[in-house]
């Protein structure tokens, strides 16, 4: 197993947290030197939150970092971040991000590339069978989210 593949998997741990509590499946972990520093999960429905997406739960976690560790995280999501998420990624430097897959949910990966970022796309089938599972479980409340912030998540610029 390369490191990707077990990096992935840990934000599928998170993913799987985030179902167990009732919401969104989706997880990330920020990864700095071949470590896990933080974890987050999709924390919307649990918390009411608008912005508790899970790469802004992993960035949160991981406390205020100086600049010089920022640019040597990678950060892992089961899903492509949204236009939010990858303006975080870019506010703080973050190199790289990997993706678990994005055929289920395209965010602002091209915003990412423009802005020098590293975008990895596994195509896990994990990842993408769980968040298909869940929208197929929960119509009502994924399109309610969706309904909230447009259903297009894509950054031109």
């Amino acid at each position: 197993m390369n490191n990707d593949t077990y990096f992935i998997n840990e934000a599928l741990k998170e993913a799987k947290k985030s179902l167990a509590e009732g919401g969104i499946p989706i997880g990330a972990v920020l990864v700095k030197d071949d470590e896990i520093i933080s974890r987050g999960h999709n924390r919307l429905i649990q918390n009411r939150s608008v912005i508790f997406h899970a790469e802004i739960d992993a960035i949160e976690n991981a406390g205020r970092l100086n600049h010089d560790d920022y640019i040597k995280c990678t950060l892992y999501s089961t899903l492509s971040p949204c236009s939010m998420c990858s303006g975080a990624i870019v506010l703080y430097n973050i190199p790289k991000v990997v993706i678990g897959e994005n055929n289920t949910l395209m965010g602002a990966e091209n915003f990412l590339k423009k802005n020098g970022v590293e975008v990895v796309v596994l195509n896990n089938t994990d990842c993408k069978n769980l968040f298909e599972k869940y929208v197929k479980e929960n119509p009502k409340s994924w399109i309610n989210e969706l309904s909230k912030v447009g259903n297009s998540t894509e950054v031109d610029d």
